[in-house]
């Protein structure tokens, strides 16, 4: 049974995870449309958001009243996380997500963002500040996304999550790597399992997990209530209502092929440049477009795509290598 956040009760128990520069509202509605659970907003800094005068734009980039979303906040003040969050519920989210997870530079040193995302797990008595504000300045379910710890001399997590249980969050989603590790290496979902133990709110496992298969593994070994996709979801994203059904048992939707996947592609091209302007929206999408080439196996198309600035020449490239379908070079190739 799909795991519930509080009172809201979810339509599957796999998760789009967070993911800065990815998960942007054209993504999210697009996987949200195939089926997902839920899906999560790259991260908010939170008073930047509320002191650059960025109140209007985030408005239209949070998609706040996109059903079945929740909104990540990052930042170290438990008074402006507060605030953003407010802010943010007060919009139309229906769920908040802290960031306790990320493990970039710019994130977790002093300065950039200052110290915040996963470096806050080395600050148990702050990490629980910032909980505790956040949840007492919304009506709606908060929720938390950490790592296993900063490195694997402190494996903190159960901790935290027992911390932050007591603080009010409905739900904690835990990648099985340590901040330390970045990406580097395997998930340990094992090692989430402590994290499901120390609590009696649902646990989502996340890392590595990109199939049914992987998602099997990872609730074994961890015992979570569900899983979270980040980059497996990269290319297609259809891939979550997948591994739901599979996971349920119920009849698998097939993946967009030929003309189905070249209009839902271009949709989703169509999308971005809407979003974000012409000129931004043509950089933004070229990370999507050569992930869709790629899955499809028309890496010989990326060139030609990746570097044409028209619109219009792109979509006529897109359409016309989606339909033609694998190049039989490129497979044998391969």
């Amino acid at each position: 049974m799909p795991p519930k956040i509080a009172h809201i009760a979810l339509k599957s128990d796999v998760i789009l995870a967070p993911m800065a520069g990815i998960t942007d509202l054209p993504f999210r509605r697009l996987v949200a449309r195939f089926g997902a659970g839920l899906v999560v907003s790259e991260m908010v800094a939170s008073q930047e958001m509320m002191q650059g005068g960025a109140l209007a734009r985030a408005r239209a980039d949070l998609g706040l009243d996109l059903a079945a979303t929740s909104v990540q906040l990052i930042g170290r003040d438990p008074y402006w996380m507060a605030e953003a969050a407010r802010f943010v519920a007060d919009n139309g989210a229906q769920i908040i997500d802290i960031n306790m997870g990320c493990p970039a530079k710019r994130v977790t040193q002093t300065g950039g963002f200052g110290a915040c995302g996963s470096a806050l797990m080395r600050e148990p008595d702050l990490a629980l500040a910032i909980c505790a504000a956040v949840v007492g300045a919304v009506q709606v379910p908060v929720t938390l996304k950490m790592r296993l710890g900063w490195d694997e001399a402190s494996p903190n997590a159960p901790q935290i999550a027992r911390m932050a249980e007591g603080a009010g969050i409905a739900m904690v989603a835990v990648h099985g790597r340590t901040r330390q590790q970045f990406y580097k290496g395997t998930a340990n979902w094992a090692a989430i399992a402590p994290v499901k133990q120390a609590v009696t709110i649902p646990v989502i496992a996340n890392g590595d997990i990109i199939c049914a298969d992987t998602a099997r593994a990872a609730l074994a070994a961890s015992g979570a209530d569900g899983v979270m996709i980040g980059r497996g979801a990269q290319g297609c994203p259809w891939v979550l209502a997948q591994i739901a059904a599979q996971l349920a048992g119920a009849p698998v939707p097939l993946a967009p092929e030929g003309a189905a996947l070249a209009d839902m592609v271009l949709g989703h091209y169509q999308a971005m440049l809407g979003h974000y302007g012409r000129d931004l929206g043509l950089r933004v999408a070229r990370k999507h477009l050569g992930w869709y080439l790629d899955r499809a196996g028309r890496p010989d198309a990326r060139e030609a795509v990746l570097t044409q600035t028209d619109p219009a020449a792109v979509m006529n490239l897109v359409k016309e290598a989606l339909m033609d379908g694998p190049d039989p070079v490129a497979e044998v190739a391969a």
